[in-house]
């Protein structure tokens, strides 16, 4: 066994070991916090693990050291508590019994057995999150690393304690956790960890959408989520969660013209957002923004590869996604949003740009501006670094005509001088759809600056159009 001199843990750790020797059991420290603490990475999640009944000890730890918000898990024999440290603050710990486990071909759900500390660490998904530190004081430190997960960390790769096959059909999330992992971590999978994963990948159907979204999440949210992505691709996983976003991979031929590869541009799109955001949906939006692509592309000779409508279509299928993956319904409008608007910048950095432009963009992004702007320089994946210059110059221009236009955080908060009620009460109306329409023709003539922005000259001008164009708009049986 690895002595480890000075590990980086909370002292409130070593009281459990003391705790654990006066009962007379093993208790380890395992999982995740060994990992991390190793390479000296910043870790929230404190697994700890005795040889025995983990229930009457954790009874014991939270009445001795003083734990918050007990939770027992009596079928699963695990409990979770919040554990206060002089020095470093609150931790959230979860104590467990050491384990075996053994699974229905068809279920998720383990058959779960007392086991060594042994069979508990065999169970794991990976050798570098198979490790054990000794918090007992005979032993004290001393790491156990019965699958040379230690070996596996020097080496950055990610293997599996037993064979990975069976691994992965016992809990097929560590797939998702195999890509999250090659993200966070920058480690290479081994090529049988690959394999398996292409032969397992079906069998993630199995997992829910809301566990599978939680690690896919981990992966955006890493420094390089296309190196999980990838992964995710390359072994048939994206195209079981996603199928949407795999289907933007590869390039067709045709009269020798071919179009760039549409999905490895999204994940270059992702690595550079994340390079300048931690927006997670807006990460997202990069992921979707070109979704539309695969249903509009069309070839004709006259203007090679065109991908007409692909934004409206997009909306749809983002909807769709957001829907089958169980993200929360909060952010659709946002990553829509985005979705939308991606282009609308390009044309208006290549020509002399209108103040009524630059109005329409800003309050069509509102205070998601910035957002908007840096998913468009994210969206300039060109090999040519001339091109590259030139169309980040052009972005410039579009910024510091923004900032001319003064009026920047007005409109980003900006909301029109009368509401539709108020255009009811004013005109006698019901509500319906003539309202909405006088109200946006309203605000169109404001942002565009033939009115100004006032209550009262937000009036006039509704009563005016409702008096001239009262038969264009179809008033009739809406009083």
């Amino acid at each position: 066994m690895t002595t480890l001199s000075k590990p980086s843990i909370p002292e409130i750790l070593y009281r459990i070991g003391d705790l654990a020797d006066e009962n007379g059991i093993g208790c380890y420290l395992v999982g995740g916090y060994v990992r991390d603490m190793i390479m000296l990475r910043a870790c929230t999640d404190i697994d700890i693990m005795v040889i025995g009944d983990p229930v009457p000890f954790a009874k014991t730890v939270r009445d001795r050291l003083h734990g918050k918000n007990f939770v027992l898990f009596e079928r699963f024999r695990t409990s979770q508590l919040e554990l206060t440290d002089p020095k470093q603050g609150t931790f959230k710990v979860e104590l467990v019994g050491a384990r075996k486990e053994s699974y229905n071909t068809e279920s998720r759900k383990p058959v779960t057995l007392t086991g060594t500390i042994e069979d508990d660490l065999s169970r794991r998904d990976f050798t570098i999150n198979a490790l054990a530190l000794v918090l007992n004081r005979e032993n004290r430190n001393q790491i156990i690393d019965h699958f040379h997960g230690l070996e596996d960390l020097n080496s950055r790769i990610l293997r599996t304690p037993l064979d990975p096959e069976q691994t992965f059909s016992d809990d097929p999330l560590r797939m998702m956790r195999a890509a999250r992992f090659a993200a966070q971590l920058e480690f290479r999978l081994l090529p049988e960890v690959v394999e398996a994963m292409k032969s397992m990948r079906e069998r993630i159907r199995i997992v829910s959408m809301e566990r599978i979204s939680k690690e896919f999440f981990k992966i955006m949210l890493s420094a390089r989520p296309s190196a999980g992505l990838i992964t995710l691709y390359e072994t048939g996983v994206l195209k079981e969660i996603m199928p949407e976003v795999a289907a933007m991979a590869g390039i067709e031929q045709f009269d020798g013209l071919g179009h760039k590869d549409t999905l490895f541009h999204t994940f270059q799109v992702i690595d550079n957002v994340a390079a300048k955001s931690e927006n997670l949906w807006l990460r997202i939006a990069a992921l979707l923004h070109d979704i539309g692509k695969p249903a509009t592309k069309r070839f004709t000779k006259s203007a090679g590869w065109t991908f007409h409508g692909h934004d409206a279509v997009g909306l749809r299928i983002v909807e769709n996604i957001f829907k089958s993956m169980r993200w929360p319904l909060d952010f659709l409008s946002y990553v829509q949003k985005m979705v939308r608007l991606h282009h609308r910048p390009i044309p208006l950095s290549k020509e002399e740009i209108s103040d009524s432009a630059v109005r329409r963009l800003m309050f069509d992004a509102g205070e998601d501006l910035l957002d908007l702007m840096t998913l468009c320089r994210a969206d300039v994946t060109s090999k040519n670094p001339r091109k590259v210059l030139q169309i980040m110059s052009n972005f410039n221009h579009v910024e510091k005509k923004i900032n001319e236009v003064g009026e920047k955080d007005f409109l980003a908060r900006w909301r029109p001088p009368i509401s539709g009620q108020d255009i009811m009460v004013t005109l006698g109306l019901n509500e319906g759809k003539v309202v909405g329409i006088i109200k946006k023709r309203m605000e169109n003539a404001i942002i565009d600056g033939h009115i100004p922005y006032d209550r009262s000259a937000a009036l006039e001008f509704v009563k005016q159009l409702y008096k001239e164009q009262s038969n264009e708009i179809g008033t009739s049986g809406e009083q």
